[in-house]
């Protein structure tokens, strides 16, 4: 009897932060599947098949891919894993939704793929940057109100990894609490007077798969009163940068809320 040990050679990714981790691990040639929202990198949607979209998948196809490891993402994804488990398919199941759980499941997925030493280097890469913006983001002179919606009816506030992103870049988060919560509707605004009583400085939409859309976000009922609209410090992240929870997040979405908050604090817009 021969005994053999392999990493993943036929991998099916779910969501776009796997799928642009393990390109940047040097391993895309392992992806035999996609989902369709992906759009980082752009050579993945021009290169692997698309086989799902968030919350449904095209299971038959999946399998006939004969992948032996398919990676999804949360709670949001349990009845595709159950459907593909069935069948007799590897699922792991990721559920990262802090900045430091993607930065884990990026030494994850380089584990897996036999690339420790390349997930290694990311990972402190991003920790190098990150620890820059936030002793950049110390000479501020004031640390802005931040109010990120992720979506606007009903009204979603920041998902855990913006919020902290938000803190790194020099602001703080007008609903931290809110941010604990993993799930979009447990993160819905209820009532729209706590943003005006919360009065952020800066409002910043990403209006995930819509454009956002400042002039109505500042024509709400008694907005008006709020410093972002009085200051015109309304501003748009496009969300495959910033609400995906993988390396994007890390690098452009960061990059965008810290020129957004450091532009307002030196009176630019």
């Amino acid at each position: 009897m021969d005994f053999y040990a392999k990493y993943p050679e036929r991998i099916v990714c779910l969501t776009e932060e796997t799928t642009e981790t393990l390109y940047l691990l040097g391993e895309q040639d392992r992806i035999v599947g996609i989902s369709g929202f992906t759009v980082r990198p752009p050579q993945a949607r021009r290169e692997k098949p698309r086989v799902s979209a968030f919350t449904t998948a095209k299971i038959d196809k999946i399998m006939d891919l004969r992948p032996d490891l398919v990676i999804g993402f949360s709670d949001l994804q349990a009845d595709i894993a159950r459907d593909l488990i069935k069948l007799g398919a590897n699922v792991l199941l990721l559920n990262h939704r802090s900045v430091n759980e993607i930065l884990g499941m990026i030494l994850q997925l380089a584990a897996i793929t036999g690339s420790t030493d390349k997930g290694r280097h990311l990972v402190d890469k991003y920790i190098g940057e990150m620890q820059a913006c936030a002793n950049r983001s110390k000479q501020l002179r004031k640390r802005p109100r931040v109010y990120f919606e992720e979506w606007d009816d009903p009204m979603i506030s920041a998902i855990r990894w913006v919020s902290e992103l938000i803190t790194i870049a020099g602001g703080d988060d007008c609903f931290p609490h809110l941010a604990k919560c993993s799930g979009g509707a447990q993160r819905i605004i209820k009532d729209p007077q706590s943003v005006i009583d919360a009065n952020p400085d800066i409002i910043i939409g990403s209006w995930c798969g819509k454009k956002f859309r400042p002039e109505k976000v500042a024509a709400r009922p008694g907005w008006q009163k709020i410093n972002a609209v009085q200051n015109n410090e309304l501003h748009e992240i496009k969300s495959p940068i910033i609400l995906q929870p993988g390396p994007a997040a890390l690098t452009e979405g960061l990059a965008s809320i810290t020129k957004i908050i450091h532009a307002a604090d030196t009176g630019g817009n």
